[in-house]
């Protein structure tokens, strides 16, 4: 008689529940979570797929969903010679995909000092650990006032973020705490739209303080940051920060603001 055969299970593998493009670059996607997985918002995880040669292409992505989703979802760019995304932009509904539960990150609460005015700071799908921070009970409780600042080059690519906003007053969790504490302000640095310009600009000349009617300059005894873009960006920014006086600060030692530094660029 022969021995049974046991199948090999590949533990890291979860299924893709929901996909969604938003424009020609950009999309989300959802997929089943392992049970065992916890997570502080603002965290990232390994996902990818088998490359030709069998062996993974993983990259890091930030979790848009809030901890207590039984789901996890995810906000890619798509890049047409990408090792990853040339592949990932085509996955559908049912089809398996690489998950290494292991998260770390730098875009966490307790890597803040106290304080009372909280900026969420993104470009691009930058805005995918806010997706997951803005849902989160503690960033109401902790903060008077959060100001998410989100720029890309066009209208359309602001979209995922809108709705993502629009729907937080009435979030059944958290919707009661926000009141009057939201201030979203989305900018277009090439296709017209009520308001431009890039982040950097925007702190710099005061700009976002008049348009949101926010006292203003950034001040390191009241504000606090969080940063997440390509490399480029978020230096351009901490240089800002630092210009009005904001310290970096990490997991071991909390400051004023925090930059996350495995953010995929375009490269992916």
């Amino acid at each position: 008689m022969n021995a049974p055969v046991t199948l090999k299970v590949n533990p890291d593998l979860q299924t893709v529940t929901q996909v969604t493009h938003w424009t020609d670059r950009l999309f989300s996607f959802r997929v089943t979570r392992p049970q065992s997985l916890r997570f502080r918002s603002g965290e990232f995880v390994m996902i990818g797929l088998a490359g030709d040669n069998g062996k993974p292409i993983l990259r890091a992505y930030s979790i848009a969903s809030p901890a207590w989703d039984e789901e996890l979802e995810f906000y890619s760019i798509k890049v047409p010679d990408g090792p990853l995304t040339s592949r990932l932009q085509h996955i559908e509904v049912g089809q398996p995909i690489i998950l290494r539960p292991k998260p770390v990150g730098t875009l966490v609460h307790d890597a803040l000092k106290p304080g009372k005015r909280l900026w969420f700071l993104a470009t691009g799908t930058g805005f995918a650990p806010f997706a997951r921070l803005l849902r989160e009970p503690e960033t109401w409780e902790k903060y008077d006032s959060v100001v998410m600042m989100h720029t890309c080059r066009e209208a359309g690519e602001l979209e995922y973020g809108r709705q993502l906003v629009a729907d937080l007053r009435d979030d059944p969790l958290i919707g009661e705490l926000i009141g009057d504490k939201l201030h979203y302000y989305p900018t277009t640095t090439r296709e017209q739209s009520p308001f431009m310009g890039r982040i950097t600009d925007n702190l710099t000349s005061g700009k976002v303080f008049a348009d949101l009617g926010l006292e203003g300059p950034l001040d390191p005894a009241r504000d606090r940051a969080m940063v997440c873009g390509s490399l480029a960006f978020n230096k351009d920014v901490a240089a800002v920060l630092e210009g009005f006086g904001l310290e970096e600060g990490s997991n071991s030692a909390p400051a004023d603001y925090v930059i996350e530094k495995a953010f995929v660029g375009d490269g992916v």
